[in-house]
């Protein structure tokens, strides 16, 4: 795991060249601690800067920028392709070391680069100069696993791996993009293609990029989408029994796993003892000759403590547990962290708990897997098996008395519906869903109840009007019938990349760890959507084919508990620890004076959440990281 970053000017000289790329990557030091290096055309006007992190080949043989062997392509990788040793094997060598990366340019001198890329298995991010065509192209894999941004500061082309890279060079502006800012507040997360900035985008997951300096031109094509997976696997259904799709599932699975263990330096794995974490480290321990380490985290509100189910499954497993229980005070202690570690506004509050089990990890390893993905692709959150159920009991209701309805819901706080229905619903944090129900009460379909469910502010940028988003996008909505799948889509689509795998990447590689998703392994990806929805969720569970491969390694009684997600107690945090902080970045002639936000509708919530009448955590936690992140810019 590696940081990428570089340029085209072609009105620089060699030193100016040299000296931006150096400045940027500099920036990017935390990503790639091991070693830095630069590849410069003055002729060309473009230069390529790469810091590493050595996880594959630790010698000098792996250093990047890397030319391929006949000269035509410099490249750098930020990631892994893991079938890189099959690929070696087909390949002629000579070979200089036993890098992927190495492996990655022969292939491209071999078979091209889109040929190549439809037979790597990987996560990555990678720019390539081709010198023959004189074209820089910037490719992403394709689940979004890697950031890449790019754009424009002035005449000059810029791309990296993240947002602190381009703002160091000295053309770059940073002129807040409003449409944009409005998309973060909806969402808690700035959805590709947009990024915070005017000017500058991430590019969307599956997709090549190529630059053309003679003309400045930009094209994109797409080499793989979840679109066309979506769409492909819905039309060819597997046919076989549930047990069967689970052997199916576990032979890719055991393949995806065994990958994403080849390393040069210590591995190990996150545990929260759920269904997804659990069947990777069980995968795991089953391939490894000595137990794999495994890391957890724990809070003292039992509400949110996931810590002592994560260590009975690693008691079970035998693994090497190690875990960690969070305070407030280690909670104060990443939040200054947050807006330099995101580079945009970014308000998935279990940042902190991610970036916590992360260094925690780093301490051990330099390579952890992860569960992540196994939400999306097998149904795994609550929205999925009380979606349907939901909207079509709220559509027996006559619409006049839905609003009023969904009043008399939030009348009654979070905190006082978790004792109303302590003893009726085997459920954490019943009044959250209580809330989030009575939110959807006027939505007109399924798909407009989803919306709602995953939105939050709107109409509170001044001067803004809200840009196009995946969710938003019916033109891009692969023919999926079913509301589930469709919701299964758009979370695969936008949620998946430009939240979940944003908050991993960036948690981790501030610590320099990197992070590896074997459950998103595109050939299971693939497969899923094959997988009729009944195999997935019936009923109120989910990932039903995921548990049955599950079954095979880990007693049931260890996993089968309601889902408590990777959260904190943040609302009771911002009415205490974390209070004074709050109160100051939300204060209302600050707000008023960077004109950007209406602070009557903010402050509203704020005073409702401190005075316990109202629940206003995510709603709050994105203006307070927007906050956050303007103070420290």
């Amino acid at each position: 795991m590696c940081g990428l970053t570089g340029l085209v000017a072609a009105d620089a000289t060699a030193d100016e060249l040299v000296g931006h790329v150096r400045r940027m990557c500099d920036a990017l030091v935390h990503r790639g601690p091991d070693d830095a290096g630069e590849w410069v055309d003055a002729e060309a006007g473009v230069a390529l800067g790469f810091r590493r992190l050595a996880i594959l080949d630790l010698s000098p043989a792996g250093h990047q920028p890397m030319a391929s062997p006949s000269g035509r392509y410099i490249a750098t990788l930020n990631g892994e392709i893991y079938n890189f040793e099959e690929l070696r094997r087909e390949l002629d060598g000579p070979w200089r070391g036993h890098s992927d990366t190495e492996v990655m340019l022969a292939a491209f001198d071999a078979w091209g680069v889109e040929a190549s890329l439809q037979r790597f298995i990987g996560m990555f991010a990678i720019a390539i100069w081709d010198r023959t065509l004189c074209r820089l192209r910037l490719i992403r894999d394709r689940m979004g696993v890697k950031p890449v941004y790019y754009g424009f500061a002035g005449n000059t082309f810029l791309y990296a791996s993240e947002l602190k890279a381009l703002r160091r060079h000295s053309d770059f502006e940073g002129r807040i993009d409003r449409g944009a800012l409005q998309l973060y507040l909806r969402y808690m997360y700035v959805p590709a293609p947009w990024s915070i900035y005017e000017g500058i985008c991430k590019l969307m997951p599956g997709t090549i990029l190529t630059f053309d300096p003679a003309t400045r031109a930009i094209e994109t094509t797409t080499y793989w989408s979840a679109r066309d997976a979506a769409t492909r696997g819905v039309a060819h259904r597997f046919r076989g029994s549930e047990e069967e799709a689970s052997h199916e599932l576990e032979t890719l699975l055991r393949d995806a796993v065994r990958l994403r263990m080849v390393s040069d330096v210590p591995i190990g794995v996150f545990l929260s003892g759920g269904v997804d974490s659990s069947v990777v480290a069980a995968l795991m321990q089953a391939q490894s000759a000595a137990p794999v380490r495994t890391f957890a985290m724990g809070f003292t509100e039992a509400a949110y403590d996931e810590a002592p189910f994560a260590a009975a499954v690693a008691r079970h497993l035998g693994t090497n547990h190690t875990e960690m229980y969070v305070t407030p005070d280690d909670v104060v202690s990443v939040i200054p962290k947050l807006a330099s570690m995101y580079d945009e506004p970014f308000a998935d509050s279990s940042q902190i708990p991610t970036h916590l089990v992360a260094k925690l990890a780093r301490q051990h390893v330099t390579v952890a897997l992860s569960g992540d993905g196994g939400d999306e692709l097998f149904g795994g959150y609550n929205r999925y098996f009380i979606g349907q159920k939901l909207f079509h009991r709220l559509a027996a209701l006559p619409r006049p008395m839905r609003p009023a309805l969904g009043r008399m819901l939030t009348s009654v706080s979070p905190r006082s519906w978790d004792r109303i229905l302590s003893g009726v619903l085997r459920q954490s944090r019943p009044g959250e869903r209580v809330h989030k129900v009575a939110r959807v009460l006027a939505a007109d379909d399924a798909d407009a109840m989803y919306f709602e469910l995953v939105s939050h502010w709107s109409n509170v940028v001044i001067g803004g009007t809200e840009s196009e988003s995946p969710l938003t996008d019916r033109d891009s909505w692969p023919p999926l019938e079913d509301p589930i799948e469709r919701m299964m889509y758009f979370d695969q689509r936008s949620y998946l990349p430009d939240d979940i795998l944003t908050k991993v990447d960036r948690a981790s590689m501030a610590v320099s760890l990197e992070v590896r998703e074997p459950l998103l392994d595109h050939r299971l990806v693939e497969f899923a959507w094959t997988l009729p929805l009944s195999m997935k969720v019936r009923g109120a569970k989910g990932k039903r084919v995921l548990r049955r491969v599950l079954d095979r390694y880990v007693p049931r009684a260890l996993i089968d508990r309601p889902k408590m997600g990777f959260g904190m107690p943040l609302e009771a945090w911002l009415r205490g620890r974390l209070r004074d902080w709050a109160e100051s970045l939300l204060d209302e002639s600050t707000m008023r004076a960077q004109g950007l936000l209406d602070p009557k509708p903010i402050r509203e919530k704020w005073e409702e959440h401190v005075a316990g009448k109202g629940e206003w955590k995510h709603h709050l936690w994105a203006v307070l990281m927007l906050q956050a992140w303007l103070k420290e810019g």
